[in-house]
């Protein structure tokens, strides 16, 4: 045999196995994909309901030479606070400790020298939940008597206690929504809305803050609350097959 002659057969088996390979991978391809065709569209749902429930956080500040002096004092007044507000109907469950602070006053400092530690101011807030309306303006008059000047009320905000009814038709409000919209699409693409392949909620509204949002004292006069109307809102994400 001539040098080099298996050469040839080389490339003939090299062309063959190149051939199979080929042939192989067309036959696995699947021009269609295998994912399904969906559509996915975003429902809105907007209910309007009458706030029940009110929250406020009632603090009470105090200032003492010592530490044991402020936080003492901090402490009856807001102990006279919660039995106040607890006389005017709030249930004492409803009464929780937000937040009790303890933090040093300074004297002003001489020129060339350094400020001093003059005092100690000790804060004891706590949050009230509200369940009759009509008797929250009353309630925080009353909360105002007890505290006394350094009452300070905070963070008023209504809300919808018992939200489930309501709750039920903005979800059913946003997936008709959503269904409306998916059937449109559906019928641009020429297509027919098939099964429901994935749904994710969100939800919005519950709070919403009343006009003694920022902090202030208040005087021992009723303090005028207005619940007005609270929207909820609800959007769901539907995902559905086209086929």
């Amino acid at each position: 045999m001539r040098p080099g002659g298996c050469r040839p057969v080389r490339i003939a088996v090299l062309g063959v196995a190149l051939i199979t390979a080929l042939g192989l991978s067309a036959c696995g391809r699947d021009d269609g994909g295998d994912d399904p065709r969906t559509v996915t569209v975003v429902g809105n749902g907007k209910v309007t309901g009458v706030p029940d429930t009110l929250r406020a956080d009632i603090g009470v500040e105090a200032t003492a030479a010592d530490v044991s002096s402020a936080l003492n004092e901090s402490s009856a007044q807001v102990t006279k606070v919660t039995d106040a507000v607890v006389a005017e109907g709030v249930d004492r469950k409803d009464v929780a400790t937000q937040q009790v602070d303890l933090s040093p006053r300074y004297s002003n400092a001489t020129p060339g020298g350094s400020s001093e530690i003059s005092g100690y101011q000790a804060t004891n807030t706590i949050r009230v939940t509200i369940r009759d309306i009509a008797k929250a303006s009353d309630i925080l008059a009353a909360a105002a008597t007890a505290g006394g000047d350094n009452t300070r009320i905070s963070n008023v905000t209504f809300a919808i206690d018992d939200d489930a009814e309501l709750m039920k038709q903005a979800r059913e409000a946003a997936f008709d929504d959503a269904r409306s919209r998916a059937d449109q699409y559906a019928s641009l693409a020429g297509d027919s809305l098939g099964k429901v392949q994935k749904i994710s909620e969100t939800t919005s509204g519950q709070e919403q803050p009343a006009p003694l949002q920022r902090d202030s004292s208040v005087a021992a006069a009723p303090v005028p609350v207005e619940p007005g109307q609270q929207t909820l809102t609800f959007s769901v994400t539907v995902t559905y097959a086209l086929t």
